[in-house]
């Protein structure tokens, strides 16, 4: 994956060197089984916190507090660092892309702020850790990202290899979905999906939740679709590799991996499958019309 030609964005809150390492975490929980329990939480209007079940328990309510007061630095702009200007370029690209897509449709663009930190820090959602890996907060409009999930990534579920150039795709491809969780929340998507959640069983909200996550890996698709077509980025081996770290994060796999067997109707991400065709339906089709989930009754 090439970056330099991608446009930077400015829209990033680089707190990595802020509070990190959060005492009391339960490190015990799986990384897809947080992941998918964070975002339930938000998906439903339910603080996250209260389903991670300690996951970002603080020993100590006053000592998190004096902890994540003190020593918390913030910069905003985009980071001099390598994984700093890795991040602002795709977030970069993703303004520029969805800007020109919501102005074909008539609709204003109003790009997110991506939040870099270390270990853990303050959401709009509550306390985000790195064990959640990253997550979109549509209260505070903003995605979370903690890097040492790119090597978890690697470590956990072997989704590339860390340091290539074709692991930088599926990483830009983990930020993108974010991003498209955010295009959901601009379009009204995740309201009206909330509202439906709460008059359904914990199944039914839970097959609703697969139709959104699988639609944010479509829009995705779309991102790559068209930054491809203006900057020429994508690399040999680049969407293969993406596609191996969306096989890794897909629900059957990480059931499997955390607990020995698959249980369908706790799925809210979608199979390895459904993940891989999803984003291929975007890349291919570069068209957000193809992207819609919820008509279709083959995921």
């Amino acid at each position: 994956m090439r970056i330099d030609e991608l446009p930077k964005s400015d829209r990033i809150e680089d707190r990595r060197g802020g509070l990190s390492g959060i005492p009391g975490g339960r490190g015990g929980l799986g990384i897809g089984t947080i992941v998918i329990l964070g975002l339930i939480g938000w998906a439903v209007g339910i603080d996250p916190r209260i389903l991670i079940e300690g996951a970002e328990t603080i020993s100590g309510n006053d000592q998190a507090q004096q902890q994540s007061g003190a020593g918390s630095t913030t910069s905003t702009g985009a980071p001099s660092d390598a994984m700093g200007e890795f991040v602002s370029a795709v977030l970069g690209s993703t303004e520029a892309q969805w800007t020109t897509v919501f102005a074909q449709a008539g609709k204003r663009y109003e790009p997110p702020t991506l939040v870099m930190f270390s270990g853990a820090t303050k959401s709009g959602c509550g306390f985000a850790q790195a064990a959640m890996g990253p997550f979109y907060c549509p209260i505070d409009r903003k995605v979370y990202l903690d890097t040492s999930f790119f090597q978890d990534l690697e470590r956990r579920f072997r989704g590339c290899d860390v340091g290539s150039k074709t692991c930088q795709f599926s990483q830009a491809y983990v930020i993108a979905h974010e991003i498209g969780h955010h295009v959901q929340n601009q379009l009204g998507v995740l309201p009206q999906v909330q509202e439906q959640q709460r008059g359904m069983d914990k199944a039914e909200a839970n097959s609703l939740q697969v139709r959104v996550e699988l639609q944010a890996d479509c829009l995705a698709g779309i991102w790559a679709n068209r930054a491809q077509e203006k900057w020429q980025f994508i690399e040999p081996g680049d969407v293969e590799a993406a596609m191996t770290t969306a096989s890794a994060i897909g629900d059957d796999r990480l059931q499997r991996q955390s607990q020995g067997y698959v249980v369908p109707d706790a799925f809210t991400h979608g199979t390895s499958a459904q993940r891989t065709r999803w984003f291929m339906t975007g890349l291919k089709s570069g068209d957000v019309a193809s992207c819609n989930t919820f008509q279709t009754q083959q995921l």
